[in-house]
């Protein structure tokens, strides 16, 4: 019989503290928005939740790791918007973007224990997709929230499914297929939500920080 996946709740630490000492190269991370559009993906997935309630996490991204800035990186498909600069689609960022306690109130590290070479072979598969500008799919993701609440189309492709393309999660669930975890057996790579990555059944370790339980 398998091994439970373990959980190890945090709430005495910031967001940079948990961050930093938890991130590790091919590690997920999942963080829960206070956004409006956020709360609007965080009720979506109630289908999915096995207590049917609204998910905690509106967004997923991969640790990359410790470079020569001596910063952690991730790598994530986003939109990120900075005064006049906006990048729309798979990119890195420093792990400070998500520094902010009252934005991402709520964040998860998962770690699946990958080898040296499954962690190469995820990076390397998440830098491939940057260097070609893969792009963030705004009609996939509403693809996927439609195709929740049902078993059935959620196992099929994604119904606006489009090239060279993925959201958040659907981004993580594409890199991790390189190594032939599939979070979801169930559900189609580019309906795959952030709960559905939380409540993987492949083996892992998931630390949670969370301030009000």
């Amino acid at each position: 019989m398998a091994e439970p996946n373990k959980l190890h709740i945090i709430d005495n630490l910031s967001n940079q503290e948990f961050l930093e000492k938890h991130s590790s190269p091919a590690r997920v991370g999942l963080v829960g928005a206070s956004h409006f559009f956020d709360i609007g993906i965080k009720r979506a997935q109630r289908a999915v939740n096995p207590k049917k309630l609204d998910s905690q996490w509106s967004h997923a991204f991969l640790f990359q790791g410790r470079r020569l800035d001596e910063y952690e990186w991730i790598m994530e498909s986003d939109v990120d918007i900075a005064g006049r600069n906006v990048r729309f689609g798979v990119q890195e960022n420093r792990i400070s973007k998500y520094f902010d306690e009252k934005t991402y109130p709520i964040i998860a590290v998962l770690d699946f224990n990958l080898n040296e070479e499954q962690v190469q072979t995820v990076l390397r598969a998440g830098l491939t997709l940057i260097a070609q500008q893969w792009k963030y799919s705004i009609k996939e993701l509403l693809g996927t929230l439609v195709a929740l609440p049902s078993r059935r189309l959620r196992s099929r492709p994604n119904l606006f499914q489009k090239e060279q393309s993925l959201y958040c999660s659907a981004f993580v669930q594409h890199l991790y297929l390189k190594i032939n975890y599939d979070f979801a057996p169930d559900t189609h790579e580019k309906n795959t939500s952030p709960e559905h990555i939380f409540q993987t059944l492949l083996p892992h370790t998931t630390y949670l920080l969370k301030k009000d339980l």
